[in-house]
């Protein structure tokens, strides 16, 4: 029984890792992307997220988003650094959550919880689980002593 849940979390990881690694490098990869249409479409907290596309801020919004998702699709697939990726990742998906639709109809098909709310909370159940080491290369960067795990 353990081999199905030890198979079944590294599939989960793995899935949900790629997931964000293709998000993020598909923006990293193209120049023309920008957060802005999203950002200036926001219904919730319009002013916050107007005010991150303004042009002075926009630039890094952009460089972060894209390479952070990129890396943290790369560290859930390896399982490396999970304590700190997971949680800043879960608070990328509440920002991509909150400007949608607008709550409580965060999108056409959900009321309340939608897929950003089901992928925060899988990282964090990741994490707090410690699955990293499951199928990752966890159990040898612990060795390392630069690494946090």
């Amino acid at each position: 029984m353990a081999q199905w849940r030890n198979i079944l979390f590294f599939l989960t990881r793995t899935g949900l890792g790629w997931l964000f690694f293709w998000a993020g490098i598909t923006k990293v990869l193209n120049p023309a992307w920008s957060a802005a249409g999203y950002l200036d479409n926001a219904k919730t907290f319009a002013g916050f997220y107007h005010w991150v596309a303004s042009p002075a801020i926009l630039p890094v919004v952009n460089f972060v988003n894209a390479w952070g998702l990129t890396l943290l699709g790369i560290s859930v697939i390896l399982g490396v650094g999970m304590r700190i990726s997971a949680p800043l990742g879960a608070l990328l998906m509440m920002l991509y959550y909150f400007p949608i639709l607008g709550f409580p109809y965060p999108n056409h098909h959900a009321f309340i919880v939608d897929e950003h709310i089901i992928y925060a909370l899988l990282l964090l159940l990741l994490s707090a689980l410690r699955e990293s080491r499951v199928g990752g290369v966890g159990t040898w960067y612990k060795r390392l002593p630069a690494w946090m795990d």
